[in-house]
């Protein structure tokens, strides 16, 4: 107010024209007039309204982010601190237009994730290991004979991603034409079952025929400190040590490509009697110090990923 009753008055006073303006561009700022100047220099620059700030956008969830809030992971989501499913697959670079190939689903909990975020615009694959070697009765062998297409409706039932859209089958029994086709192969704490049913190594050869030449292999595994012994970290307490989980991988034509501690636990020493089982989910030792296990949480994991050796 006291500068435009100022302008006013020294507006009257002054007899002489103004002088014209110089000539402005487009971006620029009109030029003060001399009378604005000496107001400047008297009562000090006119103060400037506040730039507008720009409006904020909220980012859209992506498409694993709505997989990760469906219903039908009600219950799975209460897992995801310990498993860490965004950080993980991001981690091994998988993307919805990929061949997926899980290894070993058993329950399910990944295949809730992956096939409904791979399905749409790729391809899922649930792969079991090759049963032929296991002592089966007439009964667990139908059933071994059954599985893939009961796990494909077991998926479409969790999922609603058509069981006509999943291939299952066992390792042995790949169609041919999926050979050299898969882009990730995911493997998720099944390495010790393979090395305990002595078939790790034919395994991953099976599964190296079945990625491509850029194809990628990601595997989160229950961890032993590289201190532990051999008959405490050779899986049968369902640990392995971080550096035979390379060289057995380096051993059928893989090298490593980055490891993380995503899945890293701190608090879970590795060094249960009753093995891995001893912490959640399983707790095999039912009320037995319960509340102390469920604090610890799950199992310290390494998680790695390999790529085909050049």
């Amino acid at each position: 107010m006291k500068r435009t009753v100022a302008l006013m008055i020294a507006t009257a006073a002054i007899a002489t024209p103004a002088l014209a303006y110089q000539a402005q561009t487009q971006d620029d700022p009109p030029e003060p007039s001399i009378l604005e100047r000496v107001l400047d220099r008297v009562l000090g620059p006119a103060e400037q309204a506040p730039a507008e700030q720009p409006a904020t956008e909220t980012a859209a969830p992506s498409a694993l982010d709505t997989v990760l809030a469906a219903d039908f992971r009600a219950e799975d989501s209460a897992r995801d601190r310990y498993r860490h499913p965004a950080e993980t697959l991001d981690f091994f670079r998988v993307e919805p237009g990929m061949t997926v190939a899980e290894f070993g689903p058993g329950g399910g909990w990944y295949t809730r994730v992956l096939a409904p975020y791979i399905a749409p615009q790729g391809r899922y694959i649930a792969v079991n290991a090759d049963s032929s070697w296991r002592d089966l009765d007439a009964e667990q062998r139908a059933r071994a004979n059954s599985w893939p297409q009961r796990f494909a409706a077991n998926v479409e039932q969790w999922t609603g991603v058509p069981a006509a859209s999943v291939a299952a089958f066992e390792s042995d029994e790949a169609p041919e034409n999926v050979a050299g086709t898969v882009d990730r192969i995911l493997i998720f704490r099944s390495l010790h079952g393979m090395r305990n049913g002595n078939i790790a190594d034919s395994e991953l050869r099976r599964l190296r025929a079945m990625l491509a030449d850029d194809g990628m292999v990601g595997v989160v595994q229950h961890r032993a400190p590289e201190t532990e012994t051999w008959e405490r970290s050779n899986g049968t307490r369902g640990y392995l040590k971080q550096s035979d989980v390379v060289k057995l991988f380096e051993l059928n034509g893989f090298e490593l490509v980055s490891a993380s501690e995503i899945n890293a636990n701190p608090n879970d020493p590795a060094s249960w009697e009753r093995g891995v089982w001893t912490l959640p989910p399983v707790l095999t030792l039912g009320d037995e110090n319960r509340d102390r296990y469920v604090a610890i949480g799950e199992s310290d994991r390494m998680t790695l990923l390999f790529r085909k050796a050049r």
